[in-house]
């Protein structure tokens, strides 16, 4: 078949948490159908050689910049502000071509971001399949519930209470409108159920190609090293890193005086980068490849207070034969086991008692490290993971003939 992939950016290099996701996704897709590729990013730029291996037709569109007054208008209208985030006439327009221009058994629409094109598909009566890279009200309803009452964060808490409805609504209204939807974790099936009785999510849980992370070796960790991964303008890395900083990180210092935290990710907001060259802290931004830091990374963290799906941060540490100490947001949708794969910890004194632990224990870094690579081979390859997204494209189209 010939199938039509929309996404957020251009899934190569994957580097982050959503390309690396779409391109797993595309490999997966690419052995048994010809795909076609619609995505934002720079037009100028030559087109990966890989990504050009998985796909036939490839066309970039420049993301759009949407100015404060455009917001403004959105949130007078009602929209909710992701739904407008990626509208772009040229994205419409170059959508409109390709979906005259060939004959596609279906499209796959990647994340919510992208929701604005999904009545254009519809009119077409085109099938889609639309994965849920998140289920973005939970996502909201813990934003909400961790900033309310909170000195500084009080606009935070506004717009999450504004943004709560609308993205319910908005994720209802897309969900009903796919003819298959996939999602990342049984959580967020339960969640986007709970909007949509009518519709039957199919988990296909966030994974990675295991041949790309060779197990450390001893001499690459560095002493003392806690390391933190993520796009860092995303609002719950960064609620993350600075309650870390706050209120875990200053009882890990007090036992390891030389221990040092990288915040490791690009497009740091300003207040990550007020952290930088504070209590051996660094903020490194932007970086070509994340697995050499995870690699010497003798703790790595994720003390998540918000958010939703699953974390690739923590696939990627699991692969790499890290430990993991992690707050059970931070590891929900795995089904980990405290004490095995990870360290579960949610208050900052048994976090920063977990982190510790790793640094003084080498025989528990080494059983965690072993444990969390097991974990991924087991579950979370891509070649175990891939059936499900061709099982799922095979009934959408079953149930469309």
């Amino acid at each position: 078949m010939r199938l039509l992939i929309l996404t957020p950016q251009v899934p190569f290099p994957p580097h982050q948490g959503t390309t690396i996701r779409n391109w797993g996704l595309l490999g997966q897709l690419a052995q048994r159908h010809t795909l076609d590729l619609l995505t934002f990013g720079d037009p100028a730029a030559p087109v990966p050689a890989p990504l050009a291996r998985r796909c036939a037709r490839i066309r970039v569109i420049a993301p759009p910049s949407r100015s404060a007054t455009r917001r403004l208008i959105d949130l007078a209208l009602g929209h909710a502000d992701l739904a407008r985030r990626l509208w772009s006439p040229a994205f419409r327009d170059a959508l409109n071509e390709m979906l005259a221009a060939e004959n596609y058994a279906g499209v796959q629409v990647e994340g919510l971001e992208l929701a604005a094109y999904l009545p254009m598909l519809v009119a077409r009566r085109l099938p889609i399949v639309f994965d849920a890279h998140n289920a973005e009200h939970v996502i909201q309803e813990r934003a909400l519930a961790t900033d309310r009452g909170r000195p500084g964060r009080r606009l935070a808490a506004l717009y999450s209470r504004i943004q709560l409805p609308r993205l319910k609504a908005l994720e209802r209204t897309v969900c009903a409108a796919a003819d298959g939807l996939s999602v990342v974790s049984a959580e967020d099936a339960r969640a986007l159920q709970t909007l949509a009785p009518s519709v039957h999510p199919i988990v296909i849980p966030n994974g990675i190609t295991l041949g790309d992370y060779e197990p450390v070796s001893p001499a690459a960790v560095k002493s003392g090293r806690v390391v933190f991964t993520g796009k860092m303008d995303y609002r719950p890395n960064v609620d993350a890193v600075a309650w870390f900083v706050a209120e875990i990180w200053p009882r890990v210092r007090t036992r390891f005086p030389a221990a040092t935290f990288w915040i490791v990710g690009q497009a740091p907001t300003r207040a990550v980068r007020a952290l930088s060259g504070r209590d051996g802290v660094h903020v490194t931004g932007a970086v070509d490849d994340t697995r050499p830091h995870i690699a010497g990374a003798q703790v790595y963290v994720t003390p998540l207070r918000m958010g939703g799906g699953t974390r690739f941060k923590i696939l990627e540490a699991f692969a790499l034969g890290r430990p993991v100490v992690s707050t059970h947001i931070g590891a929900e949708g795995f089904s980990l086991t405290n004490g095995r794969e990870a360290l579960l910890a949610d208050t900052p004194l048994a976090f920063a008692e977990a982190v510790c632990r790793v640094i003084e224990e080498p025989d528990l870094e080494t059983r965690l490290g072993a444990a969390g690579r097991t974990f991924v081979a087991t579950h979370y390859d891509w070649a175990a993971i891939g059936p499900r997204l061709n099982g799922l494209w095979d009934d959408v189209l079953s149930r469309r003939m």
